[in-house]
């Protein structure tokens, strides 16, 4: 495949960014978007010129650091996949493909598609966690939780903090993250203890940030390569009225 390539380069988050276009020729279907991109870094390099910079690390999937907007889709416009995983397969030849990094005032440019996205760190921090001394491992079963719990508590922690929901947001809402880490664990025995304060200190961590507020469009869930679920949002609020 021949494609044209139009991709964000931004020195840095102060310096004003711009569109570069690139042709990219003899583009292998098999290949990952990652890979045509490194392709592409190869190809800069060997010109002298200065390659793309773009997040990436495990490529299976799991991480989530590869994230950018494809063509108006944060990881692309294939649903339920990372950008790693997406492949070439899904474009035609002599397609144009634009490329950009997430933006939300939250996610600084670091450089051209790279971001930071350290404030889901922090967020993470507020209250993201069990604190209790709970000893050594308990014996399996010793807690009783309900299997229907415990399943959705799992659907909601395989949230890997891409961004994409934020990058989908008109509004650059943190909310489906927040809701899937507050879901994980007031859904479990082991995290009521600390629920109140956790409820809380999270939202208030967001509001900080300098995230949006969500407007309930639902973009964050279309988007989202685990499709973690827009219901978490609403059991997010149920805890924080609860704590309040």
């Amino acid at each position: 495949m021949n494609l044209t390539l139009k991709i964000w380069r931004q020195k840095n988050a102060k310096a004003k960014g711009g569109f570069v276009t690139y042709k990219m020729e003899n583009v292998s279907p098999a290949m990952s978007f990652l890979e045509m991109l490194d392709a592409l870094n190869e190809k800069l390099a060997k010109e002298n010129r200065d390659p793309v910079a773009f997040d990436h690390d495990c490529r299976e999937g799991i991480c989530g650091s590869c994230g950018m907007y494809i063509n108006g889709h944060p990881h692309g416009p294939v649903p339920a996949i990372t950008t790693c995983h997406l492949p070439m397969r899904y474009f035609s030849d002599g397609d144009t493909i634009r490329v950009e990094p997430w933006r939300a005032k939250a996610f600084p440019v670091v450089k051209d598609l790279i971001v930071d996205r350290s404030a889901f760190d922090k967020i993470q921090c507020e209250g993201g966690f069990i604190s209790l001394d709970t000893g050594s491992a308990p014996d399996a079963g010793s807690i009783p939780v309900r299997k229907r719990d415990a399943d959705t508590s799992f659907d909601a922690a395989i949230c890997i903090g891409c961004g994409a929901c934020v990058a989908a947001c008109k509004n650059a809402s943190a909310m489906l993250f927040v809701s899937a880490r507050i879901s994980q664990y007031a859904l479990l025995p082991q995290g009521r203890t600390e629920a109140r304060e956790r409820a809380g200190a999270m939202v208030a961590g967001m509001d900080e940030a300098g995230f949006g507020s969500c407007s309930n469009t639902g973009a964050c869930e279309a988007e989202c390569p685990k499709e973690i679920k827009l219901t978490n949002i609403a059991r997010l609020n149920r805890e924080y009225y609860k704590a309040y």
